[in-house]
């Protein structure tokens, strides 16, 4: 449902990402890990679409998203770490204008909207200016906007930034009940979400792929996530180092 085939992004001499390879099967939720700079952003933003790639291919759902970029949107959904919202709209008017822009038959928008306001659990803030809601409930008018199309494919950037703890539980909860019947990618830094709701892992470290595997055989020999992330992305938490430079290049 996802590919990735030898892609490639340069700025001139800097290469962002390197020859980045993987598939993802339906029905899986893929972690994807980095430090700051290592490409992830990057990756994310050429299977979306967002990018082209400098070399290589990304499909979605067997769609070049370069060649056949509008029907590949159809079957993607993409989460970015601050959504489109518009503040001076309530979540209702926002759905039902996303909608009809995706041009959504009438009946179609009007039985997907009430699925996802109950979906994201939208009931008692759908009239409210989106403006005064809690970065929480933004986030999931940002994942039910993501939602109403019934997309194959999620792709998330950093869901859960910026919540506080029982936001973050709530926001896990929606996840795992989406994935049910969707392939999800979504990019964190925080590695508890991994062990909440990953199959798979895959680590992106100075622009290429260092490890492909499940959350068990990442942890491996090591204490923690924490302690093998910081092993495979050559952190050893000195100033001035490699991991410490890449750490500056945020967004890449």
């Amino acid at each position: 449902m996802i590919e990735a085939i030898g892609l490639s992004k340069f700025y001139r001499d800097f290469a962002a990402i390197r020859d980045v390879s993987f598939e993802i099967p339906a029905g899986q939720v893929v972690a994807f890990l980095g430090p700051n700079g290592a490409g992830k952003s990057t990756t994310m933003k050429i299977l979306t679409g967002y990018l082209s790639p400098s070399a290589g291919t990304a499909r979605i759902a067997g769609l070049d998203v370069v060649q056949d970029r509008l029907r590949a949107a159809e079957r993607l959904g993409y989460l970015p770490e601050n959504g489109p919202l518009y503040p001076e709209m309530t979540p209702l008017s926002l759905l039902r204008f996303f909608g009809n822009a995706r041009g959504m038959e009438r009946a179609r928008l009007t039985s997907r909207v009430d699925q996802v306001i109950q979906q994201c659990g939208l009931e008692s803030v759908i009239e409210k200016s989106i403006r005064k809601l809690s970065k929480g409930y933004r986030q999931r008018v940002g994942m039910a906007q993501v939602l109403l199309h019934e997309p194959d494919v999620l792709i998330m950037d950093e869901p859960t930034s910026g919540l506080d703890p029982n936001q973050i539980h709530e926001m896990r909860r929606t996840i795992r009940g989406i994935a049910v019947n969707r392939t999800i990618l979504l990019s964190t830094h925080i590695l508890q979400e991994v062990e909440a709701v990953a199959d798979r892992v895959l680590l992106i470290n100075r622009g290429r792929i260092v490890f492909d595997g499940t959350p068990t055989a990442m942890l491996g020999e090591h204490a923690s996530l924490d302690e093998a992330f910081q092993v495979l992305t050559g952190a050893t938490g000195e100033e001035g180092t490699d991991a410490g430079k890449g750490a500056a290049c945020a967004n890449v």
